[in-house]
């Protein structure tokens, strides 16, 4: 079968246009997924420089009645002084065991 010049649809090139707009909607994602990508790392970043750069991060033991203390070091660091207003989270990282606190002998 063939078609008459008065068709204006040529298949070859329909074929032509819809790869053409396939790639271009798949450049379209990928820009997309990008800058989602690394916006999230911006953001990842950003969080973790907070967290660092004016604050300080340590290990501490709870003690009886709740209470934590803040290492000397990081009180020098921070110019933190009795009665400061300090903001505080919590991260559990290992729970002592009944029984584990036994001296070995």
């Amino acid at each position: 079968m063939r078609m008459s010049s008065s068709d204006s649809t040529d298949p070859m090139e329909a074929f032509k246009k819809a790869i053409t707009k396939g790639s271009e909607a798949q450049k379209d994602f990928i820009r997309q997924f990008s800058n989602i990508q690394q916006d999230a790392m911006q953001n990842y970043f950003a969080v973790l420089q907070s967290l660092t750069f004016h604050n300080a991060m340590f290990k501490t033991t709870v003690q009886s009645g709740g209470r934590i203390s803040i290492p000397e070091a990081e009180r020098q660091a921070l110019n933190i002084e009795d009665g400061d207003l300090v903001q505080v989270i919590v991260v559990p990282i290992e729970r002592r065991r009944k029984g584990s606190m036994q001296k070995e002998t």
